[in-house]
């Protein structure tokens, strides 16, 4: 078999050379006495990118939006959140086992919440209900198809919290697409949440870490609880070093990315078997139904054995990343042994 194309995720991308030289030579201290200075220039850029007073690198993605929860919440305590959120459907049910906080769905178009639906979700304090706390967004929205959420939609639902005496978090892993997508500065796309975490990994090509922003006082409590949970950190430069090469050079090419996902969704819509809107492409995620081919773990399998590599999202969709391991020669491979596998099941 040749190479397997691989779509599960962005994050199967691998660290660039200058990545791989800037870890080996970075300068090191120990971050838990704040004495690392390639992670205070991480932390002092990424804030200075995101408009904030201050910023935490963390290990990863799940830590940061554990960590706000823990420091916006109490136990007990409700925020407002979709459904398909990452943090509800692939973070181990850390928001209600360790963080200790209930959600309450709010209903939402692609992903992204209705006004009219949060304010219907608000309640004032109630001696029978959890205390009305966070709101909480996804931009861009990974099971909603690397949706994204707009400006002005953004602006509605923050002052709706404001109104009702919620703090609000943005879930940024992949902001840095929303912000090509929107065609904005990254700090207007991230503007107004009280805390806003973004990933190193997946687009920007990093092998671990994620940062987590906001004014000082919530990142300086948010240090405590990355210690509570096993994220203090020694020589962290290693990491963070990686972080500031992809700052520099990985943002603009995500929107490759973009164009790569949006021409295999226009084809794949054409192929009999796979259920697709092309339209809702914003990004560098094509969901795909595939029930009448079997369902998603079935395709899946199957496609792995032609030689590509997809997200199962049982039980009727199949999901696919595009990230720079993935050009049009690769987007091509991909396209040929889905419409394989299409006419195969049809036969």
């Amino acid at each position: 078999m040749s190479r397997l194309v691989n779509l599960r995720s962005d994050t199967q991308t691998l660290p660039t050379e200058a990545m791989l030289r800037a870890m080996s030579a970075a300068e090191l201290g120990d971050d838990t006495y704040r004495e690392d200075p390639t992670v205070i220039r991480l932390e002092e850029k990424v804030a200075e990118m995101l408009g904030r007073e201050s910023a935490m690198l963390v290990l990863s993605g799940t830590m940061a939006n554990l960590v706000s929860l823990m420091v916006h919440c109490r136990p007990g305590d409700e925020f407002f959140v979709d459904a398909r959120a990452h943090v509800i459907r692939s973070e181990a049910g850390g928001y209600a086992g360790i963080a200790g906080v209930a959600p309450a769905f709010v209903e939402g178009r692609r992903g992204h919440p209705l006004p009219e639906s949060l304010r219907s979700k608000l309640h004032g304090l109630d001696v029978h209900r959890p205390h009305p706390r966070l709101l909480w967004m996804e931009n861009t929205h990974n099971r909603a198809g690397g949706t994204v959420m707009g400006v002005d939609l953004q602006r509605s639902l923050l002052a709706i919290a404001t109104d009702a005496g919620l703090a609000t978090h943005l879930d940024g892993a992949r902001v840095f697409n929303a912000a090509i997508s929107l065609d904005l500065p990254v700090d207007q796309v991230a503007d107004g949440y009280d805390s806003v975490y973004v990933d190193l990994t997946k687009g920007l090509s990093c092998p671990m870490g994620a940062l987590v922003a906001g004014r000082l006082s919530f990142v300086e409590e948010a240090r405590s609880r990355r210690r509570a949970l096993g994220g203090g950190m020694r020589q962290a430069g290693v990491i963070a070093a990686a972080g500031l090469v992809a700052l520099e050079t990985m943002i603009h090419r995500l929107e490759d990315d973009h164009i790569h996902a949006r021409w295999l969704a226009k084809r794949l819509a054409e192929i009999d078997g796979y259920d697709v809107d092309a339209e809702a492409t914003e990004t560098n995620i094509v969901f795909a139904g595939v029930s009448r081919l079997g369902g998603s773990d079935k395709v899946a399998a199957r496609l792995i054995e032609k030689g590509l590599i997809v997200l199962s999202s049982p039980p009727s969709e199949i999901r696919m990343v595009f990230h720079r391991h993935i050009g049009r020669e690769e987007a091509e491979t991909a396209l040929r042994i889905l419409d394989s596998l299409a006419k195969e099941t049809r036969a």
